[in-house]
């Protein structure tokens, strides 16, 4: 971004950026910084649309979320449309964000996997199969979801490892992974039931 940018013109490349998805500290720092600075505004602006702004300034992240209306206050209409998640993708992203807690305890900073490694991860919560090729497709699909969604990224030249971004830690908070082992043990029974109907993983 040019330093010469109008004032206006950045802070509509900031409101541009946020409607689009994420805003990170660390793929786009001068924007992030332009948020900082307006962020009251940026607020403002946000609101009138039904939204509210999510800001992380410890990790380094950005985006709006639908805004809860108050009692008495009219409902908008959604800009922000739901996607529900399929099981594997939710699978995937639950056992990341365990390897976040598990890489931050020892200080290993980025957390660095490879297709293989997803698999061996998730392996024990999908029905069996004996396509193992077939299998790390499905895997590699559900990983170009996640991508998209922005809690990954592939790392350049090495398309088999994604880099996990820590902005799945603000989704997937504390709490939800207090009730973890429960939805393990739903997950596993998922599997079971999908074995016994001899059904591949979606």
């Amino acid at each position: 971004m040019d330093v010469s940018e109008p004032q206006g013109q950045t802070f509509s490349r900031v409101l541009i950026a946020l409607m689009k998805g994420i805003l990170s500290r660390e793929t786009d720092e001068e924007r992030w910084q332009a948020l900082l600075d307006r962020q009251s505004a940026v607020r403002d602006h946000v609101i009138l649309l039904g939204l509210e702004l999510r800001l992380d300034e410890t990790e380094g992240h950005a985006w709006l979320a639908t805004r809860t209306a108050n009692d008495g206050e009219p409902e908008l209409p959604r800009l922000i449309t739901r996607r529900p998640l399929s099981y594997p993708v939710s699978l995937i992203l639950a056992l990341m964000r365990k390897k976040l807690v598990e890489s931050d305890a020892s200080g290993e900073g980025r957390l660095i996997l490879s297709v293989d490694d997803v698999l061996d991860m998730i392996r024990l919560f999908l029905p069996e199969t004996a396509n193992e090729a077939k299998l790390a497709d499905q895997i590699d699909t559900h990983l170009n979801k996640i991508v998209e969604l922005g809690f990954a990224r592939r790392l350049r030249g090495q398309d088999q490892k994604i880099e996990v971004r820590r902005i799945l830690k603000s989704f997937v908070d504390a709490q939800w992974l207090v009730e973890f082992d429960r939805r393990l043990e739903e997950y596993r029974d998922h599997a079971t039931v999908m074995s016994d109907s001899k059904g591949d993983p979606a």
